[in-house]
């Protein structure tokens, strides 16, 4: 079993363990953060989601908050996953690379787990609401600091101004 940090909208179990995903799979360790400080930001396009998708930044003024999940290795590559079923990497896009990074889960126990990070932010491109609602939803879920949904909210919010008064209500 690999540990995986989900940061964006696969922090939603929901989501993640959808039929069209990992077919209930994916099983929730529990709230994290990384120990390194990254910026959270919306730089790359989502096809499927038709809007700028998250992405973590190495360098930014704190910690980002997710979910940690336990996840088969043979769900990982699209080499190793069986015909008919999704790999994460597939789930994620070529968009995105894999990378360890090291996380504290909530007793403060820091491991190592596989992200995905963007290859090649751009600029100028919009979320959505309904993309920053399984962020939302999936933190709220795993018990995330309302101060830290308050700062996903705030850049999601910066991102796409059009969408600013719907993500302050959720």
């Amino acid at each position: 079993m690999a540990l995986v940090f989900q940061y964006g909208s696969n922090c939603s179990a929901e989501r993640l363990n959808s039929q069209d995903r990992l077919r209930g799979q994916a099983v929730p360790v529990g709230w994290a953060e990384t120990v390194d400080n990254y910026r959270l930001q919306f730089d790359v396009w989502s096809v499927r989601n038709e809007c700028a998708a998250s992405d973590i930044v190495l360098g930014g003024d704190a910690p980002v908050q997710g979910v940690l999940y336990e996840i088969p290795d043979r769900l990982l590559s699209r080499n190793t996953t069986p015909i008919g079923r999704k790999s994460l990497d597939a789930i994620e896009g070529n968009a995105y690379v894999r990378q360890t990074i090291r996380v504290r889960k909530r007793d403060g126990t820091i491991v190592d787990a596989v992200t995905y990070v963007v290859q090649v932010p751009a600029r100028d491109l919009l979320t959505s609401i309904e993309y920053v609602r399984h962020i939302v939803g999936g933190l709220r879920e795993h018990g995330a600091a309302e101060e830290y949904i308050v700062r996903v909210k705030e850049v999601a919010a910066a991102n796409n101004p059009d969408i600013a008064d719907d993500v302050r209500r959720l």
